[in-house]
């Protein structure tokens, strides 16, 4: 508890805020979590799409979404630096944990030779809970930038 303290005085955090975040970002996350297994499902074990092809549809679909909700919800009390701005950092965030997926379902794919659709899912998912993590606090820092005077809207 004393770690989450601290954090909350460093980063300006409320306790009411910090929830908000997190619950919203959980909620955005969640529903695009499945939006990315259910793509990855449909273009390679239905459509016959690539494992790694489906990989990067699923994932660049999701992250769009994301970015849309995020930023008129999850973070809307954050400061607004330009969409463009925003956009373009949060594809270079979501560029990085999607060249992890691919590399992670690749890996399960090519050297360790599975064409199983639940070991590549598992692989999958593991590349996206790892990413998860990496994602909310890149948020946080680079593109929905906090304010001294953040403040969670009426």
């Amino acid at each position: 508890m004393a770690v989450l303290d601290s954090f909350l005085r460093r980063t300006g955090l409320t306790w009411r805020l910090l929830v908000k975040e997190l619950s919203a970002f959980g909620v955005v996350g969640a529903a695009c979590f499945v939006l990315d297994l259910g793509v990855f499902q449909l273009l390679y074990a239905h459509a016959g799409v690539g494992a790694v092809t489906a990989k990067f549809v699923s994932t660049v679909l999701a992250t769009t979404v994301a970015y849309v909700a995020h930023r008129y919800w999850s973070f809307s009390h954050r400061t607004r630096t330009g969409v463009r701005r925003e956009y373009l950092l949060f594809l270079g965030i979501n560029g990085a944990t999607l060249l992890l997926g691919l590399v992670v379902v690749a890996v399960a794919r090519y050297p360790l030779g599975q064409e199983g659709t639940l070991v590549l899912q598992i692989a999958n998912v593991g590349s996206i809970a790892l990413g998860t993590v990496v994602r909310w606090f890149a948020y946080r820092r680079w593109v929905f930038p906090a304010t001294t005077g953040d403040v969670v809207p009426a």
